[in-house]
């Protein structure tokens, strides 16, 4: 028996946005075990290579978000729309993100070239560079499975080739085989997502009749807003994300970039499954048709987005921030001392992230793009001058500083954006997690004296446990009353 629609069983209160995330979350999970799993071995092997693998990745993901990022939001509204034939658009973006893509490998290749790395490691990053951007191929067809709410098939296929991929990682590292061998994983995995994907495409999808001619891609290229005000500001958005560790690996070299990155895996561990999944997976493609079809039900989404994810970002900073040494020292060893201090200047990227992601789905959700094109231009130049004046005089500590302050900032123009056009942040969705605040903070304080340091921890979190379960009962009741 097929599934109905979430809208249909449950009204507007749900949109099933808990069972579609629970689905790409337990893919990613399983993904993002097997990566720290490959990460933490790599990086308790070779603490260089590590470094390299890591400057090699977030290199990547500059091509990676100039296609995926960059076009993928236009695709969702593209594909939301009533009318119009859902096999061309699909077939004209995967061309035309097939094009920047290999525009973007190119401009990277001509970048580590310029850079004169060494020969291993500029084979590295071409490696790495061609299979993380097939993910932005197999995200098209993804695209199409969000917006028909059938996320569980995407994580079905992300399932597999993360498995198979990460598998290929592990062995070929434990081999001792060389590090560009051991990268074919992300053409493995990423070649599996593509496959599935695109199956998916010809299962769900009319593909009879495409008209796949120049005008037709044209016409798709202008409706994503004239396309280039989204490809740049992919752009912006991850060099001003990445710019640090290339002034880091210049500076002080790829032990120091490991040390950065140590830590900046952790604190980016707990951003993604909020920013990735929940915010453009799910998030994203219901404020797209709410913001057409209810603005009300648009409204309520809103604010419970703010209030969930202040709730969650404040525990979770003081967890990071309070066990840095722990976390750190688990993971990676004792080597990493410097990444154990770093990691506490980081944490408040945390609640950034948060805010801001938010805040610039709402605003491309209104086509608004424009405006955050602008934001995300003035983060970029920001961050290579906090770069250039902060990493040469204390490299690790610059680029932490460096990425804090401009996610800061960042995150400070589209809230504010945001709060002038649609009062993003009301006193109602503040005052709990503020007077929740207050009270951890209390009993923190006042149970420090004692030396137990689990004890107190344990409760400063626990009235956000209480908060969170008052806000799932009051979930729970709205769904049955819907």
């Amino acid at each position: 028996m097929s599934r109905p629609p979430a809208s249909s069983t449950t009204g507007v209160k749900s949109h099933g946005i808990l069972g579609k995330f629970l689905h790409l979350a337990s893919a990613q999970t399983i993904r993002d075990l097997l990566h720290t799993a490959f990460f933490i071995y790599l990086a308790r092997v070779n603490q260089s290579h590590y470094g390299e693998f890591q400057l090699a990745f977030n290199t990547a993901v500059i091509v990676l978000f100039l296609g995926e990022f960059g076009l993928n939001q236009p695709l969702v509204s593209s594909l939301s729309k009533k009318f119009g034939h859902k096999g061309d658009i699909l077939v004209q973006y995967t061309l035309i993100k097939a094009t920047i893509l290999v525009l973007g490998w190119l401009g990277v290749t001509a970048f580590v070239m310029q850079q004169r790395y060494t020969g291993g490691l500029t084979n590295l990053i071409q490696v790495i560079t061609a299979g993380v951007g097939l993910e932005a191929l197999a995200s098209t067809f993804f695209v199409a499975c969000r917006v028909q709410g059938r996320q569980d098939l995407e994580a079905r296929i992300r399932t597999v080739g993360a498995v198979c991929g990460y598998g290929w990682a592990l062995g070929t590292l434990a081999l001792g085989f060389q590090p560009h061998w051991i990268a074919l994983f992300k053409i493995i995995e990423n070649g599996i997502n593509l496959v599935g994907g695109a199956w998916i495409a010809i299962n769900k999808t009319d593909i009879q009749s495409l008209t796949l001619k120049g005008k037709a891609l044209a016409r798709t290229w202008a409706t994503a807003k004239g396309g280039l005000v989204f490809v740049f500001m992919a752009l912006f958005s991850i060099l001003y994300n990445k710019a640090n560790l290339f002034f880091l690996q210049r500076v002080a070299g790829p032990n120091f970039v490991a040390q950065y990155s140590a830590t900046w895996e952790v604190v980016d561990a707990i951003q993604i499954p909020i920013s990735s999944l929940l915010m453009k997976s799910v998030l994203f493609p219901l404020f797209v048709g709410l913001w057409r079809h209810n603005k009300d039900e648009f409204d309520r989404l809103k604010d419970n987005s703010v209030k969930w994810l202040l709730g969650a970002s404040v525990p979770v900073m003081f967890f990071l921030f309070i066990e840095s040494d722990r976390i750190i020292g688990l993971i990676y060893g004792q080597s990493y001392t410097q990444a154990m201090w770093l990691q506490k200047w980081l944490v408040p990227s945390v609640m950034f992230s948060f805010i801001h992601n938010l805040a610039a789905y709402l605003m491309m959700s209104q086509h608004r793009q424009n405006a955050l094109f602008w934001i995300y231009g003035a983060g970029l130049a920001l961050n290579v001058a906090l770069c250039a004046l902060l990493i040469p005089h204390n490299p690790l500590l610059g680029a932490g500083l460096a990425i804090v302050i401009t996610k800061g900032v960042v995150g400070a123009c589209t809230t504010l954006y945001c709060q002038r056009t649609m009062q993003l942040i009301k006193w109602r969705a503040v005052a709990p997690v503020a007077l929740t605040t207050a009270i951890g903070a209390a009993l923190y304080f006042a149970l420090r004296p004692l030396g137990i340091r689990e004890l107190a921890e344990g409760a400063a979190i626990a009235p956000f446990v209480v908060l969170g379960w008052k806000w799932w009962k009051e979930m729970r009741g709205q769904l049955q009353k819907g």
